[in-house]
């Protein structure tokens, strides 16, 4: 990361982190997205342990973006729109609390951004039924072993990639083609 930078820092669930790690990646503004767990009972949790549900953590990306560039704002709507927030514990086929849509907010401001973002959609029945997404404050984030860094451009392959997170892939740089950097 640029240390001359004044970066903000997002901690989103949003079901697989390799799916949302993949659209943030290549959205302006963004300049690292680390996956990760947060929201959990137990220390350094590893993959299996998380996907096992038994931690209490949810699979998160740490978002690392330049306010200047790109709002939190404009950041939860790209959130809310390539995820079902409305799916208590799941997102498509992935089941369990670890996949649960969450925001882990880091301040005041991030908070009431989140809850007035939510109720905006509710309000607007922009989904056909209510967000589930919880609010909470930040707690310790754990780094995701080094294999799901950056997991989509390194395995675009395998089938998950390609029938999961590329629809996805391709639906965010559709709708938000304005958000992509140059080099995507």
């Amino acid at each position: 990361m640029n240390e001359n930078q004044n970066l903000e820092l997002a901690t989103l669930g949003a079901g697989c982190f390799w799916c949302v790690e993949a659209v943030f990646l290549s959205m302006e503004g963004v300049e690292q997205v680390l996956p990760g767990y947060c929201g959990g009972h137990v220390k350094n949790p590893a993959y299996r342990e998380v996907c096992n549900g038994t931690t209490g953590h949810a699979e998160v990306v740490r978002v690392a973006f330049d306010p200047e560039i790109l709002s939190f704002k404009k950041l939860l709507e790209v959130f809310f729109s390539v995820h079902d927030p409305t799916t208590l514990n799941r997102q498509g086929g992935d089941v369990g609390t670890q996949y649960r849509s969450a925001i882990f907010y880091h301040s005041e401001a991030q908070k009431e951004a989140a809850e007035k973002a939510i109720q905006a959609l509710n309000e607007s029945q922009t989904f056909a039924d209510k967000i589930v997404t919880v609010v909470e404050p930040i707690t310790i984030f754990y780094p995701a072993e080094d294999y799901h860094v950056n997991y989509f451009a390194q395995h675009g392959d395998q089938s998950y990639c390609a029938m999961v997170i590329r629809p996805k892939m391709d639906k965010f740089k559709k709708r938000y083609a304005e958000l992509l950097k140059v080099s995507v």
